[in-house]
């Protein structure tokens, strides 16, 4: 006969090897955005003068062990949980519930390629390099104004006779109605239109019509990025940094090893990701000295920097060029603002 205890042991065993609804974070590897990924460049200019760079300006990112694509077990979570390298959290905070592994694959690929173009747009215009953008209605939010009156696909092409050229021009016209009709020029199903809506303001303060946009850029070169099985937007700025290094006379790294996160978009705002800890490092790890944090990640960053990593906090592309560019020339990175 097998003893009680032995039978709870076995059970105790086979617990540690069940699916548990868990979701691991560890430090993932890094991507240097100027340098070269299996002998391409990571990011390649075509169509436009190029200028010679130097050090690294790393992308960093988080290996994700749970989840719909890759279940862990009890024993990688007790592992996790020791380990101060890695974070554990229950499932439903980092997935909806139902969703399926597909599903997270094509969001994270989607939302790879939009920052990828937001990348660019950003260091575009950071550099003052005109770019077309075409601004498509791709969905509408829960009792929109806009529903019943726009159409999925709709290009919205004036606000009040003025040509809407970006989307901030959109946002200044909307918040300039105060809340009045506006008139919009559209093309649907390639013919011009107009529709009169009145915006209406959310919890902030901001007029907007309720919907979602897909933005299309039209650039004046191509500007192709090479970065496989690597998913979200959290790597958009450092894209950026390596676009304006790449179109910038001069090295603007001076031979320093930079990395960071955040997402941006396309006016060259940077914005908070998940897994700074992890990222910072992943950083650390790779040789990194400095690393450039979105300024929304401090409460998070403080407390965890590795030693021997100098953290810069930024909130818009112009901050990160200009640290990179001062710490590049030689000055003292304590004279810049930090997490504290």
């Amino acid at each position: 006969m097998i003893g009680a205890g032995a039978v709870a042991g076995l059970l105790g065993l086979v617990s540690l090897v069940l699916p548990a609804p868990y979701v691991v974070e560890s430090p993932g590897p890094t991507f240097n955005t100027i340098g070269e990924l299996q002998n391409k460049p990571l990011i390649e200019v075509a169509g436009e003068r190029t200028y010679p760079v130097s050090g690294a300006l790393d992308l960093t990112t988080v290996y994700l062990s749970g989840g719909p694509n890759a279940p862990v077990n009890m024993l990688e979570v007790l592992t996790g949980w020791l380990d101060p390298s890695r974070s554990v959290s229950p499932v439903e905070l980092v997935y909806p519930p139902g969703t399926t592994g597909q599903q997270i694959s094509e969001q994270n690929t989607a939302a790879m390629v939009s920052s990828q173009e937001s990348s660019v747009a950003a260091a575009l215009g950071y550099l003052g390099v005109d770019y077309g953008q075409k601004l498509s209605v791709a969905g509408f939010a829960p009792g929109s104004v806009s529903e019943g009156v726009l159409q999925v696909g709709d290009v919205i092409e004036t606000i009040d006779g003025k040509a809407v050229t970006d989307i901030e021009v959109l946002r200044r016209g909307l918040n300039a109605s105060g809340g009045s009709t506006v008139e919009l020029g559209i093309r649907r199903d390639g013919r011009r239109t107009t529709e009169r809506i009145a915006p209406k303001a959310n919890s902030e303060g901001v007029y907007q019509l309720g919907v979602g946009l897909n933005i299309d850029y039209s650039f004046p070169f191509r500007v192709r990025i090479e970065l496989d099985n690597v998913g979200g937007p959290s790597a958009g700025m450092m894209f950026a940094l390596g676009v304006v290094d790449k179109l910038t006379p001069g090295q603007m790294t001076g031979g320093v090893h930079f990395a960071g996160t955040g997402t941006i978009d396309s006016s060259g705002e940077v914005g908070p990701i998940g897994g700074i800890t992890q990222k910072m490092l992943g950083a650390s790890q790779s040789g990194a000295t400095v690393f450039l944090a979105p300024e929304d990640n401090c409460g998070d960053v403080v407390g965890h920097v590795p030693d021997g990593l100098q953290v810069v906090k930024v909130s818009t592309l112009e901050d990160a060029v200009d640290a990179v560019t001062h710490i590049g020339r030689g000055k003292d990175a304590a004279a810049l603002p930090t997490c504290s």
